[in-house]
């Protein structure tokens, strides 16, 4: 199994290992649009893998804070109290670039650079960019996805 995420379209796919698309899900990528370069607030394409799965076990609208949860749920009222916050929610799945030069290693290094599938609040405008880089869902879209792979699956971010 693998994940292909088409950024033109907005659109995160599961594809088995008979290259059949099994599943699909409503994303959002940066707004910037994509590059690899550490500040650019883009998301890097290319051949990257899970490189690990965060948040196992804890509760839906978990709020972390580099990759820790913060003892917070979000809520509504939370998003309001702080406005403009990058709510990373519910789980991350941490990306790691697989093209040295390209999306790995350097100033184009995706790991370094804290490229995650995450979770969002549910009043997010899904379908459209709006994230600083990462690859933004849905909280129920996400814990589905999270329990289906691995570490090490292969995910796949293209323009087209």
């Amino acid at each position: 199994m693998r994940i292909k995420i088409n950024i033109s379209i907005q659109c995160l796919d599961i594809i088995d290992d008979n290259h059949m698309k099994t599943k699909s899900y409503q994303i959002s990528t940066a707004k910037n649009g994509i590059g690899q370069e550490k500040g650019s607030f883009c998301t890097p394409l290319g051949k990257h893998i899970i490189r690990a799965k965060i948040g196992s076990g804890q509760p839906i609208n978990t709020v972390f804070k580099k990759r820790r949860p913060t003892g917070e749920i979000y809520t509504p009222e939370l998003g309001i109290r702080y406005p403009g916050r990058d709510w990373i929610l519910t789980r991350i799945l941490w990306l790691s670039g697989c093209e040295p030069g390209f999306n790995r290693l350097g100033s184009v290094d995706t790991m370094r650079r804290y490229i995650y599938i995450h979770g969002s609040p549910d009043t997010i405008n899904i379908g459209k960019p709006g994230s600083i880089g990462c690859v933004r869902m849905l909280n129920a879209d996400l814990l589905e996805l999270y329990d289906l792979v691995d570490v090490g699956t292969e995910v796949s971010i293209n323009q087209y």
